[in-house]
């Protein structure tokens, strides 16, 4: 047997250790070389249908940035996990030692184990990559909302920069794995696992402290949510809660476990002498790596689940309700606005789309408002299935909300404050005192900004018009400001020609004036792409941090196997029975696996909440979906690891 074969051999021998780190590391070069399918896709670089020049930029630049970011932490967490494996097979070094294997042996015996499985992840990670290509292909053609999805084709770039980039990852690996061995005498080596734990401690006011900065970073965030928009006092909460986190495990965990530990009933009772004091060593190994597992499940969670409910499209209806908007402002040539409202309404006709037209002019208050008059705004809000108001005088009034934000300021209101009494200021001559009756909560004039809409009688509306056109000295047929609406239930319908009527009105633009032409199912589209390309990448970093999150756990578990064997061998023999191992050891796991997901949802939870405050559009389903794929990951995965790790106990207890 030469040298190369007792390479492989050791490798074949521990596959047991090495079979999570192959698995992860296949798992890396999979998702690696899925991105670079989508980075060099003829589709993503020419442009997408019906997106815009910035969605095709932040597509490419998304990916690329995903690479790097899958590529660093790939580097970070087979370093770490190469550093697990080393620490158990201290004993083995030692030996080779021993027996007359030399310090440069060992570092070649090293290298060449790290480059026989860093090899053979990469074939098989590109060998994965291509054989769910299509299906990925076709998922990412979804959530990018193109027609005929994004074809396949075979990814030759992909495969050299994903073979390139692991390659140099795994030979720097390889190369860095002596130096995690060469401290520590041999004695050291051989007697590693003889090594006493020191007892864990926690001290009680840096315990107290995590709840504070959890609740303290929690606080924040809502504030931000409600209104604020101090995005200092957002990214406080934010770095408050992983701080206490960090404190919960590390502290907290410790101090309740010790302090379970003084109540003589509980930890006296039949297993639980066992279970709390193996506990104890395991919270406290662990704490960092389920600080890392929560707060990675937590970005993973949050970011997967605003990205689907950002891409909803009954959130971008809620925001503009209106298939189309046409705008035309004064000194705009008036037979150019009526041929292209025309040419909108002709292209509704020729395509057998069902509308309803509105419109409204506004006059501009001085506190930067604008007024509406009754009529033009009962007519949308009955297109669009609101409820129609009634004004009985012409001193009555409401006001009704131009956007997400000053919707959620109204619902806010009491309805007991109304009617009060307001003051609205149109030029420096008309000075009007009004009675506000209780605001209409739909978005049935969409306007950027803060501005308050105020809707008054037609009546007062006319009075109000010719007083302000007289006071700005301006002719009334030279007064044109206008908004005109197109509502169209299926709005969605209008996907197959709206980009090329937008096209179309863009090049009749006229020489003066201002007109500006939307369409609610390209701007969704332009958002559905935009939020989908962020999904994708997000989402898989999210899969692939979780992954790395779940062989965390892995690693740790295996890191202690021999000495679990040799403490549960022991306690065997003093008659603990098999069904009796099968709880201690369930009740860890459980804790392992899902301790930290517990707080990842948490966390989610609380952003999720805040999410909503800011939209006031459900993101219970989206969310509850999220948190569903992935605690049904972790479970299947507790059951495999469970289901071997008994089976390997049981072999051992006699």
């Amino acid at each position: 047997m030469n040298f190369r074969q007792f390479a492989i051999n050791n490798v074949v021998r521990n596959k047991r250790i090495y079979l999570a780190h192959f698995l992860s590391s296949t798992f890396s070069v999979m998702i690696f070389f899925i991105y670079a399918l989508l980075l060099f896709h003829p589709d993503l670089q020419d442009g997408l249908k019906g997106s815009s020049q910035t969605v095709t930029v932040l597509a490419n630049q998304g990916l690329m940035i995903a690479e790097i970011i899958i590529f660093i932490f790939s580097f970070l967490f087979l370093l770490y996990s190469v550093g697990s494996f080393l620490k158990t097979r201290k004993k083995e070094f030692g030996i080779f030692l021993i027996i007359g294997m030399t310090r440069k042996q060992m570092n070649r015996l090293l290298f060449m184990e790290n480059m026989c499985i860093g090899l053979a992840s990469i074939v098989a990670g590109i060998g994965l990559g291509l054989i769910f290509g299509k299906l990925v292909l076709l998922i990412c053609g979804s959530m990018l909302a193109v027609e005929n999805s994004l074809r396949f084709y075979f990814p030759l770039k992909g495969i050299l920069l994903t073979a390139g980039a692991f390659l140099l990852l795994f030979v720097v690996i390889a190369l860095s794995s002596s130096l995690l061995i060469r401290k520590g005498t041999l004695i050291e080596l051989v007697k590693s696992e003889e090594k006493p734990k020191p007892e864990p401690k926690a001290s009680p006011l840096f315990s107290l402290l995590s709840v504070v900065l959890i609740g303290g970073g929690y606080t924040g965030v809502f504030i931000f949510a409600w209104g604020t928009y101090i995005f200092p006092l957002l990214f406080g909460g934010v770095f408050s809660v992983i701080a206490g986190t960090y404190l919960l495990f590390t502290q907290l965990s410790v101090y309740v476990i010790r302090a379970l530990k003084r109540n003589e009933g509980l930890f006296l009772r039949k297993t639980n002498l066992l279970f709390l004091s193996e506990l104890t060593y395991r919270m406290k190994d662990n704490a960092v790596m389920f600080f890392m597992v929560s707060v990675i499940s937590a970005s993973a969670f949050t970011g997967i689940g605003s990205m689907l409910t950002l891409g909803d499209p009954r959130l971008s209806s809620m925001t503009n309700p209106y298939a189309f908007t046409y705008t035309n402002s004064g000194f705009t040539d008036l037979a150019v606005v009526d041929r292209q409202i025309r040419k909108i309404e002709e292209t509704l006709v020729n395509h057998e789309v069902p509308y309803v037209k509105g419109s409204y002019q506004p006059l501009y208050e001085n506190n930067n408002n604008y007024i509406i008059k009754l009529s033009s705004y009962n007519r949308l809000a009955k297109a669009l299935g609101y409820e129609e108001r009634v004004l009985d005088r012409n001193d009555l009034a409401f006001n009704t909300a131009p956007n997400i934000t000053a919707r959620n300021k109204l619902l806010d209101t009491k309805e007991d404050s109304y009617p009060y009494s307001a003051d609205l200021y149109v030029g420096e001559q008309q000075h009007l005192q009004m009675q506000m009756l209780p605001p209409a909560t739909d978005i049935v004039i969409p306007m950027e900004g803060e501005a308050g809409v105020y809707v008054v009688s037609d009546d007062l509306y006319s009075k109000i018009r010719e007083a302000y056109i007289a006071e700005i000295k301006m002719n009334v047929d030279f007064y044109s400001d206008q908004t005109t609406f197109f509502v169209v239930k299926d709005w969605m319908s209008t996907r197959n020609f709206a980009p090329e009527l937008l096209d179309a009105i863009e090049k009749d633009r006229p020489e003066k004036g201002y007109i500006n032409f939307s369409s609610l199912v390209v701007d969704w589209l332009n958002n559905k792409q935009t939020n989908g390309i962020i999904l994708i990448v997000s989402g898989l970093i999210g899969i692939v941090f979780f992954t790395f999150a779940a062989s965390f756990t892995y690693f740790r578990l295996y890191a202690d196997l021999e000495r679990d064997e040799a403490q549960y061998r022991m306690i065997g023999k003093m008659g603990l029975s098999r069904p009796e191992l099968r709880k201690i050891v369930t009740r860890q796991l459980v804790l392992m696996f899902f301790l930290p997901l517990l707080i990842a949802l948490i966390h989610s939870s609380v952003a999720f909440a805040a999410l909503y405050q800011m939209v006031q559009f459900s993101v219970l389903d989206h969310s509850l979906g999220v948190f569903m794929v992935f605690v049904t990951m972790q479970v299947v995965f507790f059951a495999l690891v469970r289901w071997r790790y008994l089976r390997h106990m049981y072999s051992k207890l006699v």
